[in-house]
């Protein structure tokens, strides 16, 4: 991934790591727990499969990477070759899988892990994707990042469409149903109801966005962001009284390798009170446990 060069960047960098004058610095939300051996090739986007394993995009592997999520290691891959710049991958409740293949423009759906390494039942156009979600509701929703559009499909047509997102990433769904987009180049979080009505934009300089790429949703519609750009994670609640706040933040706002630190993180995925990131640039997957709530 592209590193930030010159004194503007600089400067926009050293803002994550001062906070504001009476300002404290968030606290980290959760632990660190494992970090996973440096195997994959840029992951990006990941999620829990319904058979209880990780699911990694590895966006340079063009590959969907198969972790163990209790020893971060790898056991298996999907479609190797065949997904040239994966960058997402979703499972729906029934069955289905939506992957967002950058370098064909397009989602691929599958049936299930039974078709994952064959080939896709339909492919969706969403030029520049890095983003598809399988809702809950049986439509696929992808982020055409080329176009900014946020594009509903049922039954293989589009029938509903938002934007202006250029360049946007993730699309995750909230406990509610309602739909989150990872809007990175305008800096903010845009909820959406399923029928793409716009409900919510969060934003605003408390919340120090600089890249945000993909996030997860809690059962507390609490969302857990990987601002790529900042090398941070952040806890938001975007259903407070007064608005969405700020709850808590992981890594120090320079790239690293360690506790408390990332380089580039790009993937988020929960389970219960476990938080698996890809940390890209490092090539691996780790897992955080929660300290608050």
């Amino acid at each position: 991934m592209r590193k930030c060069v010159g004194m503007a960047a600089i400067v926009s960098s050293f803002v994550f790591l001062v906070p504001a004058i009476g300002q404290e610095s968030p606290a980290p939300f959760a632990s660190f727990d494992k970090a996973g051996p440096e195997e994959l090739n840029d992951p990006h986007d990941l999620a829990f499969g319904p058979d209880g394993r990780l699911y990694v995009a590895d966006k340079f592997g063009h590959r969907i990477a198969v972790l163990d999520p209790d020893s971060l290691e790898l056991v298996e891959s999907y479609s190797s070759g065949k997904l040239p710049g994966v960058h997402d991958v979703s499972f729906g409740p029934d069955g289905r899988i939506a992957v967002a293949v950058t370098g064909a423009g397009g989602v691929f759906v599958y049936s299930g892990l039974e078709t994952l390494d064959i080939a896709p039942t339909a492919v969706l156009a969403a030029p520049r994707t890095e983003g598809a979600l399988a809702h809950s509701n049986g439509r696929i929703y992808a982020m055409a990042g080329g176009t900014g559009l946020l594009i509903a499909y049922e039954n293989g047509e589009a029938v509903a469409t938002a934007g202006s997102h250029p360049g946007a990433h993730d699309v995750a769904e909230g406990p509610d149903g309602s739909v989150w987009v990872a809007d990175n180049f305008n800096r903010r979080l845009v909820r959406y109801s399923p029928e793409l009505e716009k409900l919510q934009t969060v934003d605003g300089p408390e919340f120090g966005f600089y890249g945000p790429r993909y996030l997860d949703v809690d059962t507390f519609g609490r969302l857990v962001v990987a601002d790529q750009d900042a090398h941070r994670i952040l806890m938001i609640d975007p259903d407070a009284e007064g608005g969405a706040v700020l709850i808590g933040v992981l890594g120090t706002g320079r790239p690293g390798k360690g506790a408390n630190q990332f380089d580039d993180p790009e993937g988020v995925a929960i389970r219960g009170n476990e938080y698996y990131f890809s940390d890209s640039d490092n090539n691996r997957i780790v897992r955080y446990t929660v300290a608050i709530n």
